[in-house]
């Protein structure tokens, strides 16, 4: 079975998980949704395209595995915003964040805190289901290499540092794909990988929600995913 492999080599990423008010933080690998996008991005896709969105994330399965160790670095990004006169800012409290009046309009800044990946290095397996539907392995291999507008991995501040496509790998499952695209110099490497691929290998088997509804824009839907260690194959580009 044919798996494209995808390199996530950047000095900044962020694979979001759920944010509370100010606090963005990031999870240990990508989401289904993130890649969907990025992807998308790719091929030059508009965000009206929904109903494309949402069939490119149904067939996608992919599993991650780090090239170093998970968590070697991270760093912590503190941001301000000037809010304008009519401008309001979410917050789980239900007490939207706003501008005062008169002297309170200029106290305080609208502060936010965002987590990166800093350093990162990731490998990607990845293959769609049916093999055959528009867009293809190939086509996406095309638009990655010749991308219709900038690619970034997570957050648009966080462009790779290498071309993405890092060609092909060769598994009968993504846990087998992933031995094959890791280094074979390293010792055993984090991974995820989907359960319905198999849980043999694992650690443990937990439930991540990382899907998006592209016709309401809402994310939700939960998944199984495998969490364990992999040990290098074949070596990957």
């Amino acid at each position: 079975m044919r798996w494209m492999h995808l390199r996530f080599h950047a000095p900044m990423a962020a694979f979001g998980g759920e944010i509370v008010d100010a606090h963005g933080v990031i999870r240990n690998f990508p989401a289904q949704s993130m890649l969907t996008g990025l992807l998308a991005n790719a091929l030059g896709w508009v965000r009206s395209m929904r109903a494309e969105h949402q069939a490119l994330q149904d067939r996608i399965v992919f599993g991650a595995v780090w090239r170093r160790d998970i968590g070697l670095s991270r760093m912590t990004d503190y941001q301000t915003a000037q809010l304008g006169k009519n401008d309001r800012a979410w917050t789980t409290g239900g007490v939207p964040a706003e501008r005062g009046g008169g002297a309170k309009t200029y106290i305080g800044a609208h502060q936010r805190w965002r987590d990166y990946h800093a350093d990162l290095r990731m490998s990607i397996a990845l293959r769609l289901e049916p093999v055959e539907t528009s867009p293809t392995l190939d086509e996406l291999r095309t638009a990655l290499d010749w991308p219709a507008r900038p690619l970034f991995i997570g957050r648009k501040s966080c462009l790779p540092s290498l071309p993405i496509f890092g060609g092909w790998a060769e598994g009968a499952s993504a846990r087998e794909a992933l031995q094959a695209v890791a280094p074979e110099s390293s010792p055993e490497l984090f991974a995820s990988w989907p359960a319905t691929e198999g849980v043999s290998g694992s650690d443990r088997v937990t439930t991540v929600t990382d899907e998006r509804n592209w016709a309401t824009g809402l994310h939700g839907g939960a998944r199984e995913t495998c969490e364990g260690w992999v040990t290098p194959g074949r070596g990957g580009a």
